[in-house]
């Protein structure tokens, strides 16, 4: 695809970068559009995405819905039917600002006002439309041929709380029409599967005005929660964690030492504690830093491997919040582990490995990213050369590919990320294990050498859910609700065909609860077809006992299952198996 530069030459677009141009190109087309409709709009900013594009725009007064979208798509079309040429200038900086006001563009006026001085300052004109970018973009709109607007949402000038919210459009583009067409079905298929929805209809959990962000689990997400957090304990002791809890609140001192105080006050909920300045932790790491320092350490000690599922609080914008992805109070699976630098390899290879089952377990698949030393970081260049070669041999022991990012690690150590792939192809970012250098000096950590000198530990932060609310998030769409029998709030539903099957079947669901399933008896006086259409549409149970006379009289049960396969089976049979399948976590 031959695209237009900032610097006026056409060349073929750079590898694997098509479709980002085109969807760039995209943003301005529907920036085009929607001025044509709404005069009165002022353009923030435009970009592509991974997924797709969006416009942050103010117009004043008015309001654009979802409503609104079919009209703006008929103008982008007309646009694109016209098959307007791109083109491209440069202007110094007054007349750069002198244009921008002549076009009441005050957003552009003061992005200009925020370049540096020496900054090349570039615009894009297609018809009538002029927009300040750096490019590059396609040759004539024409070439745009398959795009759909998908959401509008809220989004504040800068990413700054302090400015004005502004209205945020977003769409999708590709090249052809079948892959827009896929597009589509995998959102109409994400509908069906959005964890909101799905936990309503199973009364998973539920927010309430009163506490925006944060969750309420109901008894069914209780049983749901409880069910990953034991596999959790189990997976921690397989792997040698020793378990603590650290406090809710601690003072201001801690997180003046850890840095937060000075770096992460805005996200932190504070309160006062006999006049003194307190927070509600948003993270576990300062906590275990106490713990480690709370008696003297040896090289003997290490590795020192501390989990907490412990519950964090951060103050999310309102306009962030989405259901349980993005919450105010969650249970992160947190790990922190001491090491030397000799012991960085194994212990990041031994994480990576409990990860890998962690992600097996629930059917995912994953790509692996090594973050390197930034430019602005803390630590010596023999620090970070041994932690950076220690991830590198972990992975390369784990026979895992992965991505390089040169300079994108934490100012205070390398990272690996795990992106997990779910059933519609979306990626989500959820396993991570960080090295750091900086809080163990903040917290004057030491252990003693086998020479006897004091040296300062490594600390390796590790998360492989992320957080159990996120996580079960994921769950829910990535099984539609359908969990596996270990995890299901409900894993059989006893339903009795009519009051004279009543009483058997509540012997049966005794029975079965007496060997630990989650089993419910739906006593309700309503029809069997509608026992079962509810069971298997709305709890989305992985068995149903359908239990007449014929089942009473001859001592055994009929199980259907999610295939909607009906067999005869003796109680202790079933118990058997479905035991089996929860131990086995099938």
């Amino acid at each position: 695809m031959k695209v237009l530069y900032n610097d006026g030459h056409v060349d073929e677009c750079a590898e694997g970068e098509e479709l980002d141009t085109l969807r760039h190109s995209a943003a301005h087309i529907m920036a085009q559009a929607i001025k044509r409709l709404y005069p009165q709009a002022d353009f923030g900013y435009g970009p592509s995405t991974d997924n797709g594009f969006y416009y942050d725009i103010d117009l004043g007064d008015t309001k654009i819905t979802e409503e609104d979208f079919p009209a703006i798509e008929a103008e982008m079309r007309k646009i694109c039917k016209e098959n307007l040429k791109f083109t491209t200038f440069e202007l110094p900086r007054e007349e750069a600002v002198a244009l921008m006001e002549e076009r009441q563009e005050k957003y552009k006026v003061e992005h200009i006002g925020d370049l540096a001085e020496d900054a090349r300052i570039t615009f894009y004109q297609q018809g009538e439309y002029i927009d300040m970018c750096v490019g590059p973009h396609i040759l004539y709109t024409k070439a745009l041929k398959a795009f759909k607007l998908t959401a509008t949402s809220g989004a504040y000038w800068k990413g700054d709380k302090d400015n004005k919210m502004l209205t945020r459009i977003n769409g999708i583009a590709f090249e052809t029409k079948e892959e827009l067409a896929e597009y589509e079905h995998m959102l109409e298929e994400a509908k069906k599967r959005d964890h909101r929805k799905i936990g309503q209809e199973m009364e998973l959990f539920m927010f309430a005005e009163e506490g925006p962000g944060f969750p309420f689990w109901l008894p069914n997400g209780t049983k749901l929660k409880n069910a990953l957090i034991d596999y959790w304990h189990e997976m921690m002791a397989k792997y040698d964690y020793d378990e603590v809890e650290t406090p809710q609140i601690l003072s201001r001192t801690l997180w003046e030492t850890s840095g937060h105080w000075d770096h992460y006050k805005d996200n932190m909920y504070t309160t006062l504690v006999d006049d003194e300045d307190y927070a509600v932790k948003p993270m576990n790491c300062p906590g275990a830093c106490l713990i480690y320092k709370s008696r003297p350490r040896s090289y003997r000690d290490l590795p020192l491997k501390l989990a907490e599922a412990g519950l964090d609080h951060r103050h999310e914008l309102k306009g962030a919040l989405h259901g349980l992805f993005r919450v105010r109070a969650f249970t992160q699976d947190d790990g922190h582990i001491y090491v030397t630098p000799d012991q960085i390899s194994d212990i990041v290879l031994e994480t990576a490995q409990l990860f890998d089952e962690y992600y097996r377990q629930f059917g995912f698949e994953y790509k692996v990213e090594l973050s390197t030393r930034p430019e602005d970081s803390m630590g010596s260049d023999e620090d970070w050369q041994r932690a950076e070669d220690g991830l590198r041999e972990a992975l390369q022991k784990m026979g895992a590919d992965y991505i390089l990012n040169e300079g994108d690690g934490a100012f205070y150590g390398p990272k690996i990320d795990f992106h997990l792939n779910d059933c519609l192809g979306r990626t989500w970012q959820c396993g991570t294990i960080q090295l750091d250098f900086q809080l163990p000096q903040n917290f004057e950590l030491e252990y003693t050498a086998p020479d006897g000198t004091k040296q300062r530990p490594i600390m390796i932060h590790r998360a492989g859910f992320g957080s159990f609310e996120r996580f079960i998030g994921m769950l829910t769409e990535q099984y539609a609700g359908k969990f596996p029998v270990w995890l299901a709030p409900c894993q059989v539903k006893v339903l009795p065909v009519s009051e004279k099957t009543r009483e058997y079947s509540l012997e049966v669901g005794r029975a079965l609860r007496a060997a630990g399933v989650r089993a419910v008896v739906d006593e309700r006086d309503e029809k069997i077809g509608y026992k079962i259409r509810e069971a298997r549409g709305v709890d989305r149970v992985p068995y149903m006992l359908i239990l007449g006379e014929q089942e009473r009289d001859g001592g055994y049960i009929s199980v259907r299952d999610r295939s909607n396969e009906t067999v005869q089976s003796s109680l202790e049979d079933f118990i058997a198996k479905i035991t089996a399948e929860i131990r086995d976590r099938a």
